[in-house]
């Protein structure tokens, strides 16, 4: 991510921004971030999810939706933007401020495809950021250099338990959506990078 000048846009004229562009900005505190177009590896991991996830969700009131789709984050205003969400049931639609910005309030799980420039960030702030959603229950972090996913569900007690799937051999479990994915799925076309590559 590059931002995009030096100086600090006020809310409105980020919005506006995102209004009259084709590119993709991250707003943080002030400054505008463009979001760097993705790699091919990552773009063949979004799209393996998305047709694996979209394969298990007949008869269920669930839908995935790519990553345009902005994301209501209290905790980040006014939104972020994921590699993929799943909702379940009507998804809340917003307009920010009264333009026509629609935002997304309530996701169940959010995934983020891992690169080297955002790994910290999707690891640490934003998934600080992303669990003052209300609905959040489950994130999901995907490794693009191997097979590898940290997954993390939210408990009762707000905590978030960790799991980690390593290896072709083992599957994803997603629990709002009581399915698993193969991890052969998830890494269709994705060969694993040499290790003086990664």
């Amino acid at each position: 991510m590059a931002a995009l000048a030096k100086r600090r846009y006020t809310l409105e004229e980020y919005l506006e921004l995102e209004k009259h562009t084709e590119e993709r900005y991250a707003y943080c505190g002030g400054e505008v971030v463009a979001m760097s177009g993705a790699s091919l590896r990552h773009n063949r991991i979004v799209r393996n999810l998305m047709r694996a996830i979209d394969a298990r969700l007949a008869g269920k009131p669930c839908e995935v939706l790519p990553t345009d789709m902005r994301i209501k984050v209290p905790k980040a205003l006014p939104y972020r933007y994921a590699d993929l969400v799943v909702v379940c049931g009507e998804p809340i639609i917003e307009n920010m401020q009264g333009l026509e910005v629609e935002v997304l309030v309530n996701p169940l799980i959010i995934f983020e495809v891992l690169s080297a420039s955002t790994e910290a960030y999707d690891r640490g702030i934003k998934f600080f950021e992303y669990q003052s959603i209300a609905s959040f229950q489950e994130y999901v972090l995907v490794a693009q250099d191997c097979p590898h996913i940290t997954h993390y569900v939210r408990q009762k007690s707000g905590q978030w338990l960790r799991s980690d799937f390593h290896g072709v051999a083992e599957h994803l479990l997603l629990r709002v959506l009581d399915c698993a994915i193969p991890m052969t799925d998830i890494y269709r076309q994705v060969p694993p990078l040499p290790q003086n590559e990664s």
